[in-house]
């Protein structure tokens, strides 16, 4: 990459870890699809693993005093369970397929019946949420909408919500790095030029954050992430929705099969 592509990408990982260090959510989910757009799958799944383990880890340090251990545990568990699962498939979906998982997830989260309330201390719950989670990491670079609805039966104010779901995106992003950088058989490298960029954008975006959260109450925490995550979960759907037919609509141009 260029210099200038790179101070570029620098920049936007300040502004998604910054969305990130807010709402928990939102800057990866963004952050995902621009570098699905400009590199191949595994390269682009490394580069967001390692920023999003910069920034993740730097909140939770930032908000340790919040970090409720248990669901942490109980979330490590169900990932660990992925993990082998997937490698023995080995399997890297293509970029719309990733692109159209990326947009349905957040609704996957919200077909959740109302009276069902995941209790995030329980070990089983935790294993179930940790798996699916991880799974979902493993093809799409994110999960944080669907991991959202592991805490809803705790009581978890927007801080400890925000810290202990940073803990369980390490976890997770730790484990993606994984995965993508060494056990697929189209393993990724990085350009540790950008590799530094990334870790330094994500705690200096992750840091610009935290007095905003602080001012913010738990109503408007709820209320601005549900209508930022709708809005960047549609246009992902729209996106991979595109690049899923525009191979067979374009040749039907070309052949004049559309008039």
């Amino acid at each position: 990459m260029t210099p200038i592509m790179i101070a570029a990408l620098g920049l936007l990982m300040v502004a998604t870890a910054f969305l990130s260090g807010l709402f928990g959510m939102a800057g990866g989910l963004i952050l995902i699809g621009v570098l699905l757009a400009l590199m191949p799958l595994p390269t682009a799944m490394v580069l967001h693993a390692i920023t999003q383990m910069a920034s993740n880890g730097w909140r939770a340090f930032l908000w340790r005093a919040h970090i409720r251990w248990r669901p942490v545990a109980n979330y490590m568990v169900g990932a660990a369970v992925a993990l082998a699962a997937w490698s023995l498939t080995r399997y890297v979906p293509d970029k719309p397929m990733a692109l159209l998982l990326l947009g349905v997830t957040p609704f996957m989260a919200r077909l959740l019946p109302s009276n069902i309330k995941p209790d995030p201390d329980r070990l089983w719950q935790g294993t179930v949420y940790g798996t699916i989670c991880m799974g979902l990491m493993l093809m799409t670079g994110v999960s944080g909408p669907l991991l959202d609805t592991f805490f809803l039966g705790g009581d978890f104010g927007r801080r400890e919500k925000v810290a202990t779901k940073a803990m369980c995106q390490l976890v997770s992003h730790f484990t993606k790095l994984v995965y993508f950088g060494g056990i697929i058989d189209q393993a990724a490298s990085l350009d540790p030029v950008l590799a530094g960029v990334a870790i330094l954008a994500s705690m200096l975006g992750t840091t610009l954050a935290r007095r905003i959260l602080e001012a913010m109450t738990d109503q408007q925490f709820v209320a601005w992430s549900n209508k930022l995550i709708t809005t960047i979960a549609c246009y992902y759907m729209a996106y991979g929705g595109w690049l899923l037919v525009r191979t067979p609509v374009l040749a039907a141009f070309d052949k004049g099969g559309l008039q």
